[in-house]
């Protein structure tokens, strides 16, 4: 009888040793489902250009977790001479690419429908260069001469420079170089504030020996490097759209805040890619990039930042419309997404 007994006592005992480890093996399956990260989303950037400056902030919230941390899987695509920011999004190799705002207007106007997601520079830094040698001091004294101009929609912001002072120029093609100008093959070339101006001063060339005409000053006040996706993938989710944009204003407020470390990350880019680099020259592009987007100025709230003001919308939509570029002027809630994207 005893032992009986003490043969039923041990199988009860089994019997809650097994349940209860049967419930630790639940519990800790439960509490590993509730601690796993949610998968992070893929994504892909193709920026304008190649590896630059022009990029950094992009370049900066990859190296340094900001989209991990928001919840992208991005890859940044290599752009470059021959690899179109727009067909990129069009053959579905990207999914966001830097566009200017003229492209992206002349694109909407032929029924691509884009949306703005952050406008990064805020005004124009495009400058036609002479030589006042050449007796060049006003915009009339370009009449009839040999002017550069780069192909495709980068070329519009000039045209309607020129058509605003009625001038007939020479127009030669722009390659990827200023060589033309240097060599004294041209009259006048065109120049990114950020970029090709910094070449011709490097050359020697003093600052006071040059004509500069900022487009800006001039009232071609065309915000160029804007984020976009096409709006049809933004309708099926604003709200990845939105986080996107919001870590790449994350990683741009970094790059201005860490410049030397920012540099390194850029001219390793360029190196893996095969593109002559020089530390000062992307310095230079780093901090024009920063004047350009205003985040780092004191001027701009956060809320500010990344924004595509409908004042200055709307003043180059104007000009591409009254220049034949387009046709219409798309409504600026829609073409920014209904909404502020950047939230």
């Amino acid at each position: 009888m005893r032992s009986a007994n003490t043969a039923k006592n041990l199988s009860h005992r089994c019997a809650l040793w097994t349940s209860l480890a049967a419930l630790l093996i639940l519990f800790l399956a439960l509490t590993g489902l509730a601690g796993a990260e949610e998968p992070l989303r893929k994504a892909r950037l193709m920026p304008l250009w190649s590896p630059q400056a022009q990029f950094a902030g992009y370049y900066m919230a990859l190296d340094k977790g900001i989209y991990a941390r928001h919840g992208i899987d991005m890859t940044i695509l290599e752009g470059g001479p021959g690899r179109s920011a727009v067909r990129s999004l069009t053959s579905g190799e990207a999914d966001f690419a830097v566009l200017w705002l003229a492209t992206a207007l002349q694109q909407h106007d032929t029924g691509l429908k884009l949306v703005n997601l952050a406008q990064i520079i805020q005004r124009s830094s495009l400058l036609l260069i002479a030589r006042k040698a050449s007796g060049i001091a006003r915009p009339e004294d370009l009449q009839g001469k040999k002017v550069s101009l780069w192909d495709g929609e980068l070329s519009l912001p000039v045209l309607a420079f020129l058509d605003m002072y009625r001038l007939r120029v020479q127009r030669i093609p722009q390659s990827y170089t200023v060589n033309l100008f240097l060599r004294g093959g041209i009259d006048a070339t065109s120049a990114m504030w950020y970029n090709e101006y910094h070449t011709i001063l490097n050359t020697g060339i003093d600052p006071d020996e040059l004509q500069v005409f900022a487009l800006h000053e001039h009232g071609v006040t065309f915000p160029e490097d804007g984020l976009y996706t096409l709006e049809h993938a933004y309708r099926g989710d604003p709200a990845f759209a939105r986080v996107v944009a919001r870590a790449s204003l994350e990683g741009w407020r970094y790059a201005f805040a860490h410049p030397e470390e920012t540099l390194t990350v850029v001219l390793d880019r360029m190196r893996r890619a095969g593109v002559p680099a020089s530390r000062a020259h992307q310095r230079w592009m780093l901090e024009r990039m920063r004047d350009l987007t205003r985040m780092d100025s004191g001027t701009l709230t956060d809320d500010d930042a990344g924004r595509l003001h409908p004042s200055a919308y709307l003043d180059a939509a104007a000009i591409l419309r009254d220049h034949g570029v387009i046709r219409e002027i798309p409504d600026h809630t829609t073409f920014t997404g209904g909404d502020d994207a950047r939230r």
